[in-house]
Order: C-alpha cells, then structure tokens, then sequence
C-alpha cells in the first residue's frame, strides 16, 4: 500500500470559499462555547437534551473546522486565468462528444467546493472529471460512472 497522498487541486474560488468558511466556523465555535456554558447552567448534566445537542454540534464544528483548516494548508491552488488550454486541468471548461448518447456537452472542472453536478460543474475527483483531466482536443476518453461507462471525446477546451 502506497503512503502517497493525493493532492487536491481547487480554484482561487475554492480559496475564498473555503476561507469564509472557516471565519464563519470560527465565529460557530465561540457561539457553540457560549450555548455550553449556558446548558451546564440547567443543572444536571446526565439528563440535560441542551447540553448533549450543544455538544454534538461542537464536535460537528471542531471536526469541519479541521478539515478546512487541512485544505487550505495541503491543497494546490491554481489560478485558472493564466492556465493553458492545450490539456485538460481545473478551471476549464471542456466541450465533449458522447459517443453513447450522441450528444455534445460542456463540463466545467471546478474544485469541490464549486462542483454543482446539474450544472454540469463538476470536480477533478469526480469520475468524469478524472477521466477527462490531462486529456487533449481529439481525445477519446473512458468515465466510470454509477451508471456505467461513458466515452466522451475532447472537442475543445476554454478557460471558464
């Protein structure tokens, strides 16, 4: 088994998504301290549903809290203006055949915290998004999805 970490790769967008989010979780954390210290006020604490709720949402902070904190530190962040648009990478957007379905559609790859799938934004984690990063105008590539194999082929690629 392989150490390696897979880096995720997201969008200035995604930086300053991530960076209110973590303001706001900041801000939640001292708001959840409070309605603690508040429920321990109600007396016993075994049989005190305030406190357990306040508890549990604490958790839930300090658990997402993390999980910002780790993006931001570890993820790359690219500007998508400057990029080249010879391959496929985040911040484009990618004009595809479906050989199956017989249609074109355009994808744009977004980091996740953008990805809106019924948009047709989506992630460089999703199974398309991974089949289609790195691919060239003319490519043929194959996405695993739920719903079985799709082949889409590369017809162009823009910046967003």
């Amino acid at each position: 088994m392989s150490n390696e970490v897979e880096q995720r790769v997201l969008t200035m967008t995604d930086k300053r998504n991530l960076e209110k989010e973590l303001e706001e979780l900041r801000q939640a954390k001292l708001d959840v301290a409070e309605e603690i210290k508040v429920a321990r006020g109600h007396g016993d604490l075994s049989e005190n549903a305030e406190y357990d709720e306040a508890k549990n949402n604490e958790a839930r902070i300090y658990g997402r809290l993390a999980e910002v904190e780790n993006t931001l530190k570890t993820a790359v962040f690219v500007d998508d203006s400057k990029m080249s648009t010879d391959t496929v990478a985040i911040g484009h957007a990618v004009k595809v055949y479906d050989m199956e379905f017989d249609e074109e559609d355009t994808y744009t790859l977004v980091g996740f915290t953008e990805a809106d799938p019924a948009k047709l934004f989506i992630s460089g984690e999703s199974p398309i998004g991974k089949a289609l990063i790195g691919a060239h105008v003319g490519d043929v590539v194959e996405a695993q999805t739920p719903g079985g194999a799709l082949k889409l082929k590369v017809l162009e690629i823009t910046r967003r």
